[in-house]
C-alpha cells in the first residue's frame, strides 16, 4: 500500500458540514488502497479570529505566545475530523505537528522545518490508521511550540510527503486547480493539466496563490509529485511535477500578478566600492524584502539605483536611505507607490527567442509605460501602474495564446 498525504485548507473544513464532506474523501481514499495522512488547517477564518483576540490584550504580543495561540486553532480541526472519520468506521488518530515529529528553528511565527522524526508517523500507519496531522506548526529542540508562518499547512504536507516517501502530496483548496491566469480577471484563463515544479515556483512567488512558494520548492527538491484539485467539486486538478515529464507545448505557461508594489530611486549615488552591499545590508537588517534592482550608471563618478519592494515595506525602506544619508552621499530618493508587477512564466521560453519582445510590444500597443523588468530563464516580469495591471494580464493571456478555445469552453 502507497502513502498520500492529503492536506484540506481552511474553506475545505470551515464548518461541520465541510468536516464530514472532507471525512467522505479520506474515506474514499483509503477504499481505493491508500494510507493516508491528513494534514489540515485551522477551520475558516478562525485564525484570523485568534489574531484578533490577541490585538485585543495588546497591541504588540510576544513571538512565542502567539505561536501559543496560533497552534490552538488546527487541533480544533484534527481532532474534529478524527471523530468524523471514527464515526465512519475507520481507524483514525490525530497528532498535533510536535506529536508527528515536525522539529523545527525556533523563530517564532516563521520557522523552518529542520527534521521530522517519522517513527510515529509510521506506527500509526503500520496499524492502518489514518494519520491526521494539524498543519502549520511544530517543535523546537527545546521544546518550544512554533508556527510555519505563511502558507504553513502546505509546507507541512509536503515536508511529511517528503520524509514518508509518499507517492503524492494532495493539495485540496476551494479552487479546481491552477489556472494560466487568475479566473477572476480574465474570464477565459484555462485550468493547467500540469505545470512543471520550477513554473510553479516562479508563479507562487510572483503572487499567483494556489500553493505557497516554500512547498513548492520542498516538493521541487524531493521531486514529490503534487496534485492541485477542488475539496468541493470532483474533478482531475493539476499535477505539479518534473519539465522533462511535460509536453512542452506552451511558451508561456501562465500569467501572475502582484498588486503591492513599489519603486524606489536613489539619484546620483557616488560610485564606489561596497555602496551597494551598505544599501541592501541595512535593508536587509530592517527585514525589508528587496525584490527587482536595476542600476544605471551615468558616469565614472555617479550611478542611479532604482529597486522595488512591497508597498507596506516602503516607508521604512526609505527611512532606512534617510538615516544612510550621510555615508551615502546620494542626491535625492523618491518613492513612487500605487504599482503592480505582471509576470509571465514558462519553461518553453528558454528555447523560444521573441517572448520578451511581444509582451514589451503588447504593453506598448496597450499604452501601458513598464516602470522596471526582471528576467530569467523561465520567466518576465513587468512593473506598471497598478490600475493597468488587470488590463495588462488580460491582453498578455490572448497575445500568448492562453485564453480557453471555443471548443474546450463548450465542453468544459
Amino acid at each position: 500500500m502507497g502513502i498520500l498525504v492529503m492536506k484540506f485548507g481552511g474553506t475545505s473544513v470551515a464548518n461541520v458540514e465541510r468536516i464530514q464532506h472532507v471525512a467522505e474523501k479520506v474515506a474514499q481514499a483509503v477504499k481505493e488502497g491508500n494510507r493516508c495522512v491528513v494534514v489540515v488547517s485551522a477551520m475558516g477564518k478562525s485564525t484570523d479570529e485568534l489574531v484578533a483576540l490577541a490585538n485585543e490584550i495588546t497591541s504588540a504580543p510576544s513571538p512565542r505566545e502567539m505561536d501559543m495561540l496560533l497552534a490552538t486553532g488546527e487541533q480544533v480541526t484534527i481532532s474534529l475530523l478524527t471523530m468524523a472519520l471514527q464515526s465512519k468506521g475507520f481507524a483514525a488518530c490525530s497528532l498535533t505537528g510536535w506529536q508527528a515529529g515536525i522539529q523545527t528553528d525556533a523563530a517564532h511565527g516563521k520557522s523552518l522545518v529542520k527534521h521530522v522524526d517519522t517513527s510515529t508517523l509510521r506506527e500509526h500507519l503500520e496499524r492502518d490508521e489514518v494519520v491526521v496531522v494539524a498543519g502549520f506548526q511544530g517543535i523546537t529542540d527545546e521544546g518550544e511550540i512554533t508556527t510555519l508562518g505563511r502558507g504553513g499547512s502546505d509546507t507541512t504536507a509536503v515536508v511529511l510527503a517528503a520524509a514518508l516517501g509518499a507517492d503524492r502530496c494532495e493539495i485540496y483548496t476551494d479552487v479546481t486547480g491552477v489556472y494560466t491566469t487568475d479566473p477572476r480577471v480574465v474570464s477565459k484563463a484555462q485550468k493547467l493539466s500540469e505545470v512543471s515544479y520550477e513554473e510553479m515556483l516562479e508563479l507562487a512567488r510572483l503572487g499567483a496563490g494556489v500553493l505557497h512558494p516554500r512547498s513548492v520548492e520542498c516538493a521541487l527538491n524531493h521531486g514529490i509529485p503534487l496534485v492541485v484539485r477542488s475539496s468541493f467539486v470532483d474533478e482531475p486538478g493539476t499535477w505539479v511535477k518534473e519539465a522533462n515529464q511535460m509536453e512542452l507545448t506552451l511558451n508561456v505557461r501562465g500569467l501572475a500578478h502582484d498588486m503591492d508594489v513599489a519603486c524606489i530611486r536613489v539619484s546620483k549615488l557616488p560610485n564606489e566600492k561596497g555602496t551597494l552591499a551598505m544599501i541592501f545590508q541595512a535593508l536587509a537588517k530592517e527585514n525589508v524584502n528587496v525584490d527587482m534592482i536595476v542600476q544605471n550608471e551615468q558616469n565614472e563618478q555617479f550611478f542611479d539605483l532604482v529597486f522595488s519592494v512591497e508597498e507596506a515595506d516602503s516607508k521604512q525602506a526609505v527611512e532606512v536611505l534617510e538615516k544612510l544619508a550621510d555615508e551615502l552621499k546620494y542626491q535625492s530618493i523618491r518613492c513612487e507607490t500605487g504599482l503592480a508587477k505582471v509576470s509571465a512564466v514558462g519553461v518553453g521560453m528558454m528555447k523560444q527567442p521573441g517572448v520578451a519582445a511581444q509582451m514589451f510590444q503588447t504593453l506598448s500597443e496597450e499604452g501601458i509605460q513598464i516602470k522596471l523588468v526582471s528576467t530569467s530563464e523561465i520567466k518576465i516580469s513587468c512593473v506598471v501602474a497598478r490600475e493597468l495591471a488587470y488590463q495588462a494580464v488580460q491582453r498578455l493571456h490572448t497575445v500568448f495564446g492562453l485564453d480557453v478555445k471555443e471548443e474546450q469552453a463548450v465542453t468544459s
